[in-house]
């Protein structure tokens, strides 16, 4: 919290961003907890997570959000959300 990350951009753990290995910044993902069920939009600011077999690594906020504080590493659902998916955007936000 409070250093920069890849991007350049300040880290805020509150914020709903995540790292990513390869997406672009600025990607913005939606990311379900199957779960439960419980999605949460973020943005790629910053590169990782670098353990093998993980491809996602999600603030603290946005982990909150999904009920994935406690298990600290779970499978998840992703989409990339491009703006010809904001119909997609709207219907999980509304779960």
């Amino acid at each position: 919290h409070g250093r920069k990350t890849a991007s350049g951009e300040v880290y805020d753990q509150y914020a709903l961003t995540c790292a990513h290995k390869s997406l672009p910044f600025d990607t913005k993902l939606i990311v379900t907890n199957p779960t439960n069920g419980k999605t949460v939009e973020v943005r790629v600011n910053d590169r990782g997570p670098f353990t093998r077999g993980r491809d996602l690594d999600l603030s603290y906020q946005a982990a909150k959000e999904i009920d994935l504080i406690l298990p600290g590493v779970a499978p998840v659902e992703v989409v990339i959300v491009h703006p010809e998916n904001d119909s997609l955007r709207d219907d999980l936000a509304s779960r």
